[in-house]
């Protein structure tokens, strides 16, 4: 098995529709890809205890976040017949409605690639040292544990 080199998947706020528009037009050119799986995990603005949600402060123990997400990685390629994979997290304030993970799988037949962004998401919610503080509309905060 080949091994990956530990990539930074955080990005400074908001994760913007022209770089993820961007990170799917340069996949156009690698002609051995027939599916793509995409998941935008998006800020909302939900109402806790009567307060509205505006945004989301995102922080990290990054090394040790960049390291299990290395192991993620290496356990998705493994399990999965997987062209490629992009993960990015914001880190920093992130508003309601704004994009705060980008999960981007692509193989050759569309199973490999739906299942194994799915087992991301799920892997990343999970086990990433991540954590979310909600800023409320009242200049409020709750810390919240993962994303």
């Amino acid at each position: 098995m080949e091994t990956r080199k530990v990539k930074n998947i955080f990005v400074q706020g908001s994760i913007s529709s022209a770089f993820i528009g961007d990170s799917i037009q340069k996949h156009s050119m690698k002609t051995d890809i027939g599916a793509h799986s995409i998941f935008l995990g998006q800020v909302r603005k939900d109402v806790i205890d009567g307060k509205q949600v505006e945004a989301i402060e995102y922080s990290t123990y990054e090394e040790m976040a960049l390291e299990q997400m290395h192991k993620i990685r290496e356990d998705i390629f493994q399990n999965y017949e997987l062209t490629c994979m992009h993960v990015y997290h914001s880190i920093g304030i992130v508003k309601a409605g704004e994009i705060s993970l980008f999960v981007f799988t692509s193989s050759i037949h569309r199973n490999a690639a739906v299942d194994a962004c799915k087992e991301v998401v799920e892997r990343i919610k999970k086990e990433l040292p991540v954590w979310g503080k909600e800023l409320f509309d009242d200049a409020t905060f709750q810390w919240k544990q993962n994303n």
